[in-house]
């Protein structure tokens, strides 16, 4: 087996640089890596939410959050708002962070769930601190809640993604990453099968050992000159079209730290908030929608005025069925989409290079190391799917026929099985790495109207007067954090300065 000293990346946009500059940071001596893009070329460009991994993520590549603020127009993000995805006129928040306060072997909803039952409980977001810390508009990084050992607050940023892309190209270009930009006229193959090189439309080769594909859903490489098939999820992911615009925010309003998920009557609306500007986009089925009726009923749904025309973003949901084959790694679009529901679009491509990190070939390409590396990319892909699906599994919308679909259509038996398992019990099992914690998995069911037919026996063992001092306990600290943080718009301001 013949060492890896070359690794080139077809793509740039966030897929791109993300890979580039991870893989130079850690391997940059050892690696001589060259990313070619072209300007001519878009990028979708519109991943601009992301979950709280990105904290460390960026810290690793040496990021910081002031940088983060002052470059890319980011705001702080402490959750998703769901609205009318139960019924219309529901709301309920995924908040990341911690429910209330657990007992050893049973988890917080177990006790707010046999308080409801006493006349006791509230909402069960009247113990997240992110959830009101969101509604409140506040913002502080709390480690902790003041004078106790409950977990403190929980964050990720919204940004713009182009912006953000610039800023991981600074970085891999510091840690030493060559850059072309150059349009792709053809690929080389090796008698193997392999990728060879990259043959640009100047004539110039661009040799490598290793080819990492962030060319979008086109995926030049793992797709189209490897042929390595795709897994539709569209039965179970119906939506197959988003439009996108960006706005003003309207009414000179404070960026909120949390992003909004509206469900309209084919689809749902996004709604990102950064500083200079607000995020927008449809995301819809085009059985049910045709575009012109989805640009009408995005821009009637709009904070403020549009900055520029719609666009179109055709997609497919699904995954490449090996993201790794011969000498190419597929990440980002290329190898596979799940719609931007769960904001989880940039965490696929942290985890598939931290991946690629783990299982590298520095002494040749192991099969076993593929094999394994492909089995990780499909396990985590099908349980944020599932995670994904549940949203629509448990509308109880009857107003239009694509809501009546996603009610009625056949589950994975995996998320059938989580269902079934949190109506029965109350019990929701996380499996080994997966992203997704129990705290969120409980917040979509409950928000969703899909209570539990029992809760845990520990959640007992308080007397109805300890339970109800424990809740009220806990309002009272969340509720005073809560009032001594400096506003969302404070907080931005003090790391703009």
């Amino acid at each position: 087996m013949a060492n890896i000293n070359r690794v080139v990346i077809l793509g740039g946009g966030t897929a791109g640089w993300l890979s580039a500059a991870l893989l130079a940071k850690m391997l940059g001596k050892q690696l001589s890596i060259t990313l070619v893009e072209s300007t001519d070329i878009g990028t979708v460009g519109v991943g601009e939410a992301t979950i709280p991994p990105i904290v460390a993520f960026n810290n690793a590549l040496g990021i910081d959050e002031k940088t983060l603020i002052q470059r890319t127009g980011a705001t702080i993000k402490l959750g998703i708002q769901f609205e009318n995805w139960g019924r219309q006129g529901d709301s309920y928040m995924h908040a990341f962070g911690h429910l209330g306060k657990a007992l050893p072997f049973c988890d917080f909803h177990h006790l707010f769930h046999h308080a409801k039952e006493q006349g006791l409980g509230h909402s069960l977001w009247d113990y997240s601190l992110n959830f009101q810390a969101a509604k409140a508009g506040h913002f502080a990084p709390l480690r902790h809640l003041p004078n106790t050992q409950l977990a403190g607050t929980e964050h990720a940023y919204h940004f713009d993604a182009s912006l953000y892309a610039q800023l991981l190209r600074e970085r891999a270009e510091h840690f030493g990453v060559q850059r072309i930009d150059a349009k792709v006229d053809k690929v080389e193959q090796s008698d193997n099968g392999d990728v060879q090189a990259l043959v640009l439309q100047s004539g110039e080769r661009v040799e490598g050992d290793l080819f990492i594909d962030c060319s979008g859903q086109r995926g030049l490489l793992i797709a189209q000159t490897l042929g390595v098939g795709f897994e539709d999820w569209s039965h179970w992911l119906p939506c197959d079209r988003a439009i996108a615009v960006q706005s003003h925010h309207g009414d000179d309003k404070d960026p909120l730290p949390y992003t909004r998920s509206i469900a309209h009557d084919s689809g749902w609306q996004w709604q990102i908030p950064l500083q200079h500007r607000v995020g927008n986009g449809l995301v819809y089925c085009s059985r049910y929608l045709d575009d012109d009726q989805a640009k009408a009923q995005l821009l009637a749904n709009l904070p403020g005025e549009a900055l520029h025309e719609p666009r179109v973003i055709p997609f497919r949901t699904g995954a490449r069925r090996q993201q790794w084959h011969k000498n190419v790694v597929a990440i980002g679009l290329s190898s596979g989409f799940l719609e931007p529901l769960e904001s989880t679009s940039i965490h696929l491509i942290q985890t598939a290079v931290i991946r690629l990190l783990k299982h590298f070939p520095h002494q040749g390409i192991a099969p076993a190391s593929v094999r394994a590396f492909n089995r990780l990319f499909s396990t985590e892909m099908a349980q944020i799917r599932d995670f994904i699906i549940l949203h629509y599994a448990l509308n109880q919308r009857q107003d239009s026929r694509f809501w009546r679909y996603c009610a009625d259509m056949e589950l994975p038996p995996s998320l059938s099985e989580r269902i079934a398992q949190f109506q029965q019990s109350g019990q929701v099992h996380r499996y080994q790495d997966e992203l997704f914690a129990e705290v969120a998995w409980q917040q979509v069911l409950i928000g969703q109207n899909c209570w539990p037919q029992q809760h845990h026996p520990l959640a007992e063992q308080l007397s109805n007067e300890q339970l109800d001092e424990l809740l009220q306990s806990l309002r009272t600290l969340i509720n005073q954090a809560v009032q001594n943080m400096p506003s969302h718009q404070q907080f931005i301001q003090r790391n703009l300065s």
